[in-house]
């Protein structure tokens, strides 16, 4: 019995070399080789001679006229063919370094050439071509796929494996989306799709199979994200919160500030759900300074006075310790007992704060990953707040809700994120957004200035520092690296700022000091025993500095959008006014266009938007970041709209009772057994 599980060896023609050559492309089994797609395709389809257009690719079909003239150029040799299109045009056409064709080439024999035509010189350098006694319809007179390929694998051994595998395991492909889906949306088959994708007939052929593909791919991804969230919501009851409109609006009179309309939507959102037996899965996205926190500790004062514990979960020690401090301001007068617990707490400390919470001292916590950690009980947790978790996958974000008996949570992201990020990111998970700034927080003066205005950047930081304000400075490298060139990097410029910033203390921060030595850069910062802070982009997310007025980065266009409003926001937190200057001699159109985007808005919204247009998502968050699912054919971008359709449909079809004993739906049930989301008590 042969499946699309079979290794790659049982294909007609793949011996141990090729097994081999396919397995550095992460090709093992049959299945991967059906879904190794095509990364382009060339167009050598016949075209007339008469209508060639100058310096275009094109493809003809032509005879040899006389012997090829071999010529050479130092060790390159040079052959050139007289040959006319079967249409009656004349013309040369060259090969480089291919004397053994030479022998093929006579008068009279037929070839198909594919290359760039030169109209002033009637000749084409070959860059394919195809005799006609062995041409085959997969490498030429088509739309031909072109694959990455490795090792003495070339993309045309691909095209004839492939071929050979899609002929002797065609009625293997099984189909997984349901008659409905597809004939709603006018899908083809999963097997006129896998055909299609490799051997597409023409360009319509091509983008039906391809749209197919995609929505089977978003499909499948929602429905698994959805399922999470339908478990979560209807197969785990969660606390019911209780508290009176009187003791809420109490407390909102103790406030020492009003709320912004923003914040009271959102909040809103947030104790409705409270309220609700069903836990809270939900994200609360919010701009730079928007005030989310404050929204946090609304959502936790709702917990005490429901009489439950809630824990707010933060990426850094000092982070920590910043809300740990606010939180004492704010609700600590009003009777809520809170701890703190990281890391670095002295073992004793450690022990009675695990004590408190065990046996219900404490109503709040605030820690680092500690809070993690097993050994960390509590009494009766019904809120965990998460600060800066989109790092994480939908199976880490579980762990999260296993402390306590299926509390609510309350994710917070400071970057601004994309819808069509937020939905493959989060799709399960509800999403509350904070785009309006609180009364009175001022707007940040961003200028963009050429390397060459350098000194009269440095002269007004001094002008600030004199005033007894505090300053950043990033540069993208930690050290000179002999890679990329004119690029600033912090440890030299730490050094090259020393003298004109002499009478100022100047710290320098960066990825490869220890966990302890940049909590106490920052320290130092925070408390003003160090005016000038010059650091790579790990102060990103960090500390509220009120002092701190002026941001300056270098070489401002190699960063992204999201990543340049991120630093921004670490000024412009206090009562003065503050400024970020950009310093960038972009060489590309992208890098001027991100530099205007910077001065002309302060939207985080408006400038993800444009960041994922620029960048794409593969950089959005940056390379390494877990949590961004790779999709084999799937553009977030491009395809935003397939994305938003298959999570609608994912959304209703497991909230149809049909879903679970329709014969057609078991393909998509038993996916979702394999890939572990459903559990027995949903299964029976």
């Amino acid at each position: 019995m042969t499946s699309l599980h079979s290794p790659v060896n049982y294909i007609a023609g793949v011996g141990p070399s090729k097994e081999k050559d396919l397995a550095r492309l992460g090709i093992y089994t049959v299945e991967d080789l059906l879904y190794y797609f095509p990364f382009r395709y060339d167009d050598r389809t016949v075209q007339s001679g008469r209508q060639l257009q100058h310096l275009s690719r094109v493809t003809v079909r032509a005879v040899v006229q006389a012997p090829p003239a071999v010529r050479y150029k130092g060790r390159r040799a040079i052959m050139t063919a007289q040959v006319k299109t079967t249409d009656g045009l004349p013309m040369a056409a060259v090969w480089f370094n291919q004397l053994f064709l030479r022998d093929k080439l006579r008068p009279g024999t037929e070839i198909t050439l594919t290359g760039k035509y030169d109209a002033r010189r009637r000749s084409m350098v070959v860059e394919h071509y195809e005799f006609a006694h062995d041409a085959q319809s997969v490498h030429s007179h088509r739309l031909v796929p072109i694959y990455e390929v490795r090792g003495q694998l070339t993309p045309k051994v691909l095209r004839s494996i492939l071929s050979k595998a899609l002929k002797q395991y065609e009625r293997e492909i099984p189909e997984i989306l349901p008659v409905s889906l597809r004939n709603q949306y006018k899908l083809l088959s999963k097997v006129d799709s896998l055909l299609q994708i490799h051997l597409p007939n023409d360009r319509e052929s091509l983008r039906q199979a391809r749209r197919r593909l995609v929505f089977e791919e978003f499909f499948l991804f929602q429905l698994k994200l959805q399922a999470f969230r339908f478990m979560h919501k209807h197969d785990q009851p969660g606390i019911a919160h209780s508290f009176t409109k009187e003791q809420w609006t109490e407390f909102l009179q103790v406030l020492p500030f009003v709320l912004t309309d923003g914040q009271k939507q959102v909040i809103r959102e947030i104790l409705l759900e409270m309220r609700s037996p069903q836990p809270m899965n939900r994200l609360l996205q919010g701009d730079v300074g928007s005030g989310k926190t404050i929204v946090a500790f609304c959502a936790m004062y709702a917990a005490y006075l429901s009489g439950y514990q809630s824990a707010m979960l933060v990426p850094t020690e000092i982070l920590a310790e910043q809300h740990y401090e606010s939180s004492n301001r704010l609700l600590g007068r009003l009777g809520l007992r809170i701890g703190l617990l990281t890391g670095s707490l002295k073992e004793k400390a450690r022990k009675e704060t695990l004590d408190q919470l065990a046996n219900g001292q404490l109503d709040m916590v605030i820690g680092t990953h500690a809070l993690l950690e097993e050994g960390v009980e509590f009494a009766n947790l019904s809120l965990v707040v998460t600060d800066e978790q989109h790092r994480f996958g939908v199976e880490q974000r579980s762990i999260f809700r296993q402390k306590g008996h299926h509390p609510d949570v309350l994710f917070m992201s400071a970057t601004p994120i994309p819808r069509t990020l937020a939905m493959s990111l989060f799709g399960d998970l509800d999403v509350s957004v904070l785009d309006q700034m609180p009364e009175g927080r001022k707007p940040i003066q961003t200028h963009w200035v050429r390397a060459s205005e350098e000194d009269k950047v440095l002269k007004f930081v001094r002008r600030e520092l004199a005033k007894g304000r505090q300053a950043y400075v990033v540069a993208p490298l930690i050290e000179e690296s002999e890679k990329i060139e004119g690029v600033e990097n912090a440890v030299d410029l730490y050094k090259r700022l020393l003298e004109p910033m002499a009478g100022f203390k100047t710290g320098l921060m960066h990825g490869r000091l220890t966990a302890r030595e940049k909590e106490e850069v920052m320290r130092q910062f925070k408390a003003n025993e160090m005016q000038l802070l010059i650091s790579t982009t790990v102060i990103e997310v960090g500390v509220n500095v009120p002092n701190a007025t002026v941001m300056v980065i270098y070489n401002a266009d190699r960063f992204g959008l999201a990543q340049l409003h991120q630093l921004r926001g670490r000024v412009g937190r206090g009562e003065y006014a503050s400024t970020c200057i950009l310093i960038a001699d972009p060489l590309t159109d992208a890098g001027v266009e991100r530099m205007q985007a910077m001065t002309s808005t302060q939207n985080g919204f408006v400038l993800a938007e444009k960041d994922l247009e620029l960048r794409g998502p593969g950089e959005f968050f940056g390379i390494r970041q877990s949590g961004m699912p790779e999709f084999r054919l799937g553009d977030l971008v491009a395809d935003a709209h397939i994305m938003k359709v298959a999570r609608e449909e994912a959304q209703a079809l497991l909230e149809s009772k049909e879903f679970w004993i329709m014969p057609d739906c078991r393909p998509l049930v038993q996916y979702l057994k394999d890939q572990k989301v459903l559990q027995s008590p949903l299964q029976d």
